[in-house]
């Protein structure tokens, strides 16, 4: 397997975008040697529904497209970030306050560190940002 691989999708922000998004992200992680229905598969595909939807509801139809970028290094690290156009940075809510939604960055924070990774946002030079995971891959290298 090559020491680098990448894939990229950008799609409209919408909300049908999201279940394109999770079957272009579980086509990849098939493509590059993980087993579909592995912990570590439903893992990224609950990930990159949560970031996605975030991406289609909370940028108020201020960015028009979303970016899923995945990356594989060394067969070591694995890397999916969403990038959008919008400035407003995801928001935690509080424990105490009651809603029926606002706990995706809770999931998505608690399953990449679950799973043995980080969670991090960084600004994009457009004034938007990309938030993102990376894990580490369990996906020995085929010879």
């Amino acid at each position: 397997m090559a020491d680098h691989q990448e894939a990229t999708v950008t799609l409209p922000s919408d909300p049908v975008s999201v279940s394109a998004a999770r079957g272009y992200v579980a086509r990849v992680l098939t493509e590059w040697g993980l087993a579909e229905g592995s912990d570590l598969a439903d893992a990224v595909r609950l990930i990159v529904s949560e970031l996605t939807t975030n991406a289609v509801q909370h940028t108020f139809g201020l960015s028009p497209t979303f970016t899923v970028d995945l990356r594989l290094d060394r067969d070591e690290e694995f890397y999916l970030g969403v990038t959008d156009s919008h400035p407003r940075w995801p928001q935690k809510l509080p424990a105490a306050v009651r809603q029926d939604n606002g706990r995706g960055m809770v999931i998505i924070r608690s399953l990449a560190k679950e799973c043995g990774g980080r969670l991090s946002v960084i600004p994009t030079p457009d004034g938007g940002k990309t938030v993102s995971i990376a894990l580490p891959w369990p996906v020995p290298a085929q010879a």
